[in-house]
């Protein structure tokens, strides 16, 4: 229990650059608390003792804003940052290293009994207000984007974003950002909510140029190994003004 709570405090310092000191963690950080008092109440849970279970995560619930229910298996070094509003089923589980941001819904889409909320791997980041539902597996460190809602399993290390979440294999996220870099701005600069049209379109256009760049480059390879010169026609491609796209937007 003791090793659990040092745990439990060393994350938030690992994760939160506005931690200072242990006391401000232990008096005021309801992600803190509300793990706590779910060791307590899991306890309770798997030793039969349902209701004072159910007591002590209404508790918690009170007090942190945070709802766990007690059944719920919670791994190693979880890190929930403000965590107002965050929903963990019964059936849930959470592996170790996993960090939860506030409005985060591990949830059921049925009334059945036996498993019918997510399973996240070790390492997951699920972000503000995303909603997972349903018995979907959450490989190891995927990354889920604020405020999808994800129905079907992400495999480890991919990253899912929108509304039904579609999930973007690491290598394509990868040449998105640098694609995105290359450009002159940060995808993190563009919000995930691909409700909204223009980030649709700029996130398309993005997957467009990274698929267009990949197809010339291996034109330009074949071309190389029938002995033709393409050297001016790589110099051209890496000549392209980082600064076009920020023209266009202005």
């Amino acid at each position: 229990m003791l090793d659990r709570l040092r745990e439990n405090i060393r994350v938030v310092f690992d994760r939160d650059p506005a931690a200072r000191t242990v006391w401000e963690v232990v008096t005021c950080y309801p992600g803190f608390h509300a793990l706590t008092l779910h060791i307590v109440a899991h306890g309770l849970w798997t030793r039969d003792c349902k209701w004072l279970a159910r007591l002590v995560s209404h508790i918690g619930r009170f007090l942190t804003g945070i709802e766990i229910h007690p059944g719920a298996q919670i791994g190693r070094r979880v890190f929930i940052d403000h965590g107002m509003g965050i929903v963990i089923g019964e059936t849930a589980e959470i592996g170790d290293d996993c960090t939860l941001y506030h409005g985060v819904t591990l949830g059921g889409t049925s009334w059945q009994h036996g498993k019918r909320h997510p399973t996240l791997g070790a390492g997951v980041i699920v972000g503000a207000g995303a909603k997972i539902l349903g018995p979907v597996i959450i490989g190891d460190g995927a990354k889920v984007g604020s405020n999808a809602v994800v129905v079907k399993a992400v495999p480890p290390g991919a990253t899912a974003i929108g509304i039904p979440a579609r999930v973007i294999e690491p290598e394509m996220q990868q040449a998105r950002e640098e694609k995105a870099e290359q450009l002159g701005f940060s995808a993190y600069g563009i919000s995930s909510d691909m409700n909204d049209p223009v980030v649709k379109a700029i996130h398309g256009m993005l997957d467009h140029s990274v698929t267009t760049d990949q197809k010339i480059d291996a034109i330009l390879k074949k071309l190389e190994l029938l002995g033709v010169d393409c050297a001016e026609e790589r110099a051209t491609a890496d000549r392209f003004d980082p600064n076009y796209l920020n023209k266009i937007v202005d």
